[in-house]
């Protein structure tokens, strides 16, 4: 059982994790390159965050959803 826990902790910190030290350690060295991948990360968000809404926007007036108000029977 306890390595079930070892395995795990190897996989976080040396695969999955990996990446961060990597951003951590080039921070150290060239912090415009690192502000850069956060901001490109920050921008795909809010690209996706924007797709996102006009699909919304688009199903919602396509009228489809019912939008009926019923309550619970013990209201």
């Amino acid at each position: 059982m306890k390595d079930l826990f070892y395995a795990i902790q190897d996989l976080f910190v040396n695969v999955l994790l990996k990446p961060m030290d990597a951003l951590k350690a080039l921070e150290l060295e060239n912090w415009f390159a690192a502000s850069t991948i956060s901001w490109i990360f920050m921008l795909i968000g809010f690209v996706a965050m924007v797709y996102w809404m006009l699909q919304l926007k688009k199903f919602s007036e396509n009228n489809e959803e019912d939008k009926s108000i019923s309550s619970h029977s013990f209201l």
